[in-house]
Formats: structure tokens, C-alpha cells, sequence
């Protein structure tokens, strides 16, 4: 196999011409290109109303490829494809008996047991909420009346938080294995789109990835495994520094000696019980801020150009960031083209906001999250819990400044930068629902964090055109960026620190954000829990 990277064409190119233009760029005959495939599709908006162009990265097979690359060998641009194929590490005996336990079906959970049922090990998955059919329902009875229900919502139940998200499936992480491939492909096997596979910055969108997690729910089954739902762990049971299973809270015990704990970042009650047992956290750093929301078409004009409204790009996206005065850096977070603010709390009495899109992205506004970075030394000192506290403590005031009924506090951009309380809106009508409050949001947030934001917001004016608009919207708030804790794990086994069969995963152990990187480190501790199970069996025997 060959690959060609930086392969550059028309925006507005036929089908035939990628075929035409790797023929011409190796010089070799028609006949001699023997099947290609898309690796990589992107395109370069930073320079406004300049010609846009397709650039992309070819794996191909032709004859005669060694002859090929001797020819090209001082080109950086073509050189042989990488084997991008994913090979499992290990297969369980036939006689196993123990199997192991997966807590959490987000992303992280999912790809752990599904990678685990592949090898043979059987997993038991435990999920506090409820199956996707059910939880879209709960979660629907939220936005729509009010009525929140503590284990079935956004950031509870099959697919995790991510499942009520823009879906995007792209992470700058490190992937030498290529593990990100395996995500994209057990994603298309379950009926994602096939283009998440190429394009740049892949999606699928919100109520596409219900039903893609569902098939990969049944696949589980159908390899011998077991998807619990609510199912909620209340206990762990550790003996001599070892897990030795887990205690639900209907009263059941489990065992198991190997446990994956890939909580996600809002499950509070379970870094309690967890730090309560010994277990070994520490507290880490995530932001906190407020979701923006502006006319598509603003953004779209701002960074396409002329090229604005193009059905190949689609609705457009933006990453902004900003040094303040204060020593603080503000920048946009889970970027939703097209899309909505939503209700995103777990727990009674408290509110907090999140970003998703659908697939199509067709919504009339674009939000992101506008949050300052905030760290344990300086921000919230104390124990592993006070980056929780600190959440808790902001989420309930925010109910407070929204009406105690779980709106949300709002303010236009033009009158947050003033200092000055919002009592009508412009021409940007907020999406959150249940709605939005209008009044001043400085006291829902630290001091030091309002400064810097009302600094950014003219400075990312300067970058987006229209970005500082005086009726754009700003909810709050945004607080659950990243989990604020880490269930520190061993470099080599990624076992606990000081508990051992105990493997932290995902984006609530603090080792991912987002859906891609979670299901990358849900595939690696599989491996992990693999390797450790049949290590401990030759051990035995």
C-alpha cells in the first residue's frame, strides 16, 4: 500500500477526478492504480474569501508500488500506508469462568465490553441509567416539563453524556495504534455514516448515534455479554488493596476481580463512595463558563466566505482562544454548528448547560462554550472532592439566578460586557429549554472568570467577525468541561494506584474528553483487563 498525503483539489470536483489526479501524481497509467481508498478529507478556511480547496490523504494499491516509492523516495508526500487494521492482543480459554465488570456504557464503557466481548471475556456491563429509548424520554420530560429524573438524563444512561452531543468524533490525542480507526469502524458497522471514516472533523449527530449504539449494545449480547441497566454500583468490595466485585444498590454483590471503571465526569456520588473506600484520587483541572449562541449564517459568512452555504462544508465551525490580562485563558469548548443548548443537570435543584447538534446541523443558531481554565492550587484547594464541591456549589446558584425551576440565567453579550443586567432579547433567541431567565450573570461565576470573559468576548470579535454582536446569548452555565477528578492508574497495567483489578477509564477517571478519546482509552484498558486476566490465570495454573 501507498499513501499520498496533501493531494489538493477543486472544491466543486467530480467523482472521477481524485482517480485522474493520483494517476497523474505518481505518472503512472490508469491501469496501474489497482484500488484506492479516502484516508483523510479536509479543506483550509483560515484565509477568508480565498479559493477553498479539498486536500486530502490517499491510501492506494497499484502495481509494481516498490518501483513506485524508489522513484519518489525524496517525496515526503508519498511514502507507504501505515497498517491501520486493529488486531486484537488476546483471546479468553473456553473454560473461563470469572468475567469481568464494566461500570458505565458511555463511550469509554461501551468500547471496553464490546473489545472485551470480541476477545471472548463476556463482560458484565453495569449502567446506573436506562436504555436509550427510555432515557430520550426522560430526558425529553426535562427540557420540555421540567421534571428531572436524577438517573435517566443527559449525563446518565446508555451512550453517556456524549449521546446528547454534537457526536463529534474527532481528538488531537496520540494514536500510534491507530485505535481511532477501530472507533470509526465499529461506529460505520453499526450505521454511522461511511464518511466518518475520512472527513476531517466526522459527526453523527445526536439521534443518528441512538440507534448505532443500540446495534453495538446487541452485538455485545450476541458475543455472550450482558448489558445491566439500572443497575447503579453503590459499594465496591476491596480486600487486601485487590477489588473483589461490587455492591449495587438494590443490595446484590458481584465478583469479579477485574473491574473497568469508566464513570463519566457527573458521576459525584461514586468518586465519594470511591474516595470513601480508599481508592486513589486526586483533584484536576477543568473549566468553567457559559455557552455563547449566534446566527449560524454569521459564523458560516465569518469563516467560509464566499463560500458560505456550500453543501460540501457544510455549516461551519470555530476555535478561539484568548490570553487575559488576569493570567487567565479563555477559549470555545464543544463547538455546536447548527445546533442547540440543553439541559444537561443530573442531580435535583442544580442547573447546568451543554451543547448538541443532529447530524444535519441545521439549526437556526451556533453555540459553544466560552470557559476560563481553573486549576486545585489555585482555584479550589482542598481534597481530591473540591473541584465536585465547587461544581455543586456553582450549579445551585445558577438554579437560583434561572427561577428555581430549572431555566437557565441569560444575558446579551453586548450588556454582559457592559456589566449591565439584560432584560429583552434582540434578534438571537436562546434554544435552551426549558428557557432562559435574562438578568445578570456575574454572580454565577467567580470574579476572576467574568473579567476574563468580558475581556475575550471584543477580542474574539476581532477574530469572528460578528462574535461580539450585542444580542448574542450567553447561558449559563458551563461547569461539567471535564471531569474534576483523576482515579490515578499505573502507567503499564492501568490498574489503580493502590488498587489493584481496578482499572480507571474514560473521561470521569480523567484520562479522555470526548467521545473519540474515550472510546480509545475504553479499547486500551480493555486490552489491559485482558492481559491481566490470563496473566493471573497462567499464574494459577
Amino acid at each position: 500500500m501507498i499513501r499520498i498525503t496533501e493531494l489538493q483539489l477543486p472544491l466543486d470536483h467530480p467523482a472521477d477526478a481524485l482517480r485522474t489526479a493520483i494517476v497523474k501524481r505518481l505518472k503512472i497509467k490508469d491501469t496501474d492504480l489497482i484500488d484506492f481508498t479516502v484516508f483523510k478529507r479536509s479543506y483550509d478556511a483560515r484565509k477568508k474569501n480565498s479559493e477553498i480547496t479539498f486536500v486530502y490523504i490517499i491510501d492506494l494499491q497499484a502495481n509494481n508500488e516498490e518501483k513506485i516509492l524508489g522513484r519518489f523516495a525524496d517525496d515526503k508526500n508519498i511514502r507507504p500506508a501505515p497498517d491501520t487494521n486493529y488486531y486484537p492482543v488476546a483471546e479468553a480459554p473456553a473454560d473461563l469462568t470469572e468475567r469481568p465488570l464494566v461500570i458505565g456504557f458511555g463511550p469509554c464503557g461501551l468500547f471496553a465490553a464490546l473489545t472485551l466481548a470480541q476477545m471472548g471475556f463476556k463482560p458484565i456491563v453495569l449502567e446506573r441509567g436506562k436504555d436509550v429509548r427510555k432515557r430520550t424520554k426522560d430526558t425529553w420530560a426535562l427540557w420540555r416539563n421540567k421534571v428531572l429524573t436524577p438517573e435517566s438524563n443527559v449525563q446518565f444512561g446508555e451512550g453517556g453524556a456524549g449521546l446528547f452531543s454534537d457526536g463529534k468524533l474527532y481528538s488531537q490525542i496520540k494514536d500510534p495504534k491507530f485505535y481511532g480507526r477501530k472507533v470509526m469502524h465499529e461506529f460505520v458497522r453499526a450505521g454511522a455514516p461511511e464518511e466518518i471514516m475520512y472527513v476531517s472533523k466526522p459527526h453523527i449527530g445526536t439521534f443518528r448515534l441512538t440507534g448505532v449504539v443500540a446495534a453495538m449494545r446487541e452485538e455485545i449480547k450476541t458475543l455472550g455479554g450482558e448489558v445491566r441497566f439500572e443497575s447503579k454500583v453503590s459499594d465496591f468490595i476491596i480486600e487486601n488493596g485487590r477489588i473483589q466485585g461490587v455492591t449495587l444498590s438494590d443490595g446484590q454483590e458481584l465478583l469479579s476481580r477485574y473491574v473497568v471503571l469508566a464513570l463519566g465526569h457527573s458521576s459525584r456520588d461514586t468518586f465519594r463512595k470511591l474516595h470513601e473506600r480508599g481508592v486513589y484520587i486526586e483533584a484536576k483541572p477543568f473549566a468553567v463558563g457559559f455557552r455563547i449562541e449566534h446566527p449560524q449564517s454569521i459564523i458560516d459568512h465569518a469563516r467560509l466566505g464566499k463560500y458560505a452555504g456550500h453543501p460540501e462544508l457544510g455549516a461551519a465551525d470555530y476555535k478561539v482562544v484568548y490570553h487575559a490580562k488576569n493570567g487567565r485563558a479563555v477559549y470555545s469548548f464543544c463547538m455546536c454548528p447548527g445546533g442547540t443548548v440543553v439541559a444537561a443537570t443530573s442531580e435535583p435543584n442544580r442547573v447546568v448547560t451543554n451543547g448538541m447538534s443532529q447530524y444535519s446541523r441545521n439549526e437556526r443558531n451556533a453555540n459553544a462554550g466560552i470557559v476560563v481554565g481553573i486549576t486545585p492550587e489555585e482555584d479550589f484547594p482542598g481534597g481530591p472532592l473540591a473541584g465536585v464541591e465547587l461544581q455543586e456549589k456553582l450549579e445551585s446558584r445558577a438554579f437560583e439566578l434561572g427561577g428555581n425551576d430549572y431555566c437557565a440565567p441569560g444575558q446579551l453579550v453586548g450588556d454582559f460586557i457592559r456589566g449591565k443586567a439584560s432584560r429583552e432579547f434582540g434578534e438571537v433567541e436562546p434554544s435552551y429549554k426549558p428557557g432562559v431567565l435574562l438578568g445578570d450573570l456575574a454572580p454565577s461565576l467567580p470574579d476572576y472568570v467574568i473579567e476574563a470573559i468580558r475581556e475575550a468576548l471584543p477580542e474574539f470579535g476581532k477574530q469572528i467577525r460578528g462574535f461580539d454582536r450585542a444580542d448574542a446569548i450567553l447561558t449559563g452555565i458551563e461547569t461539567r468541561t471535564s471531569s474534576p477528578v483523576r482515579i490515578t492508574r499505573e502507567h503499564e497495567s492501568l490498574q489503580s494506584l493502590n488498587t489493584r483489578g481496578l482499572f480507571p477509564a474514560g473521561e470521569g477517571a480523567g484520562y479522555a474528553g470526548g467521545i473519540l478519546s474515550a472510546g480509545v482509552d475504553g479499547i486500551k484498558v480493555a486490552e489491559a483487563v485482558a492481559k491481566a486476566m490470563l496473566a493471573d490465570l497462567n499464574i494459577h495454573q
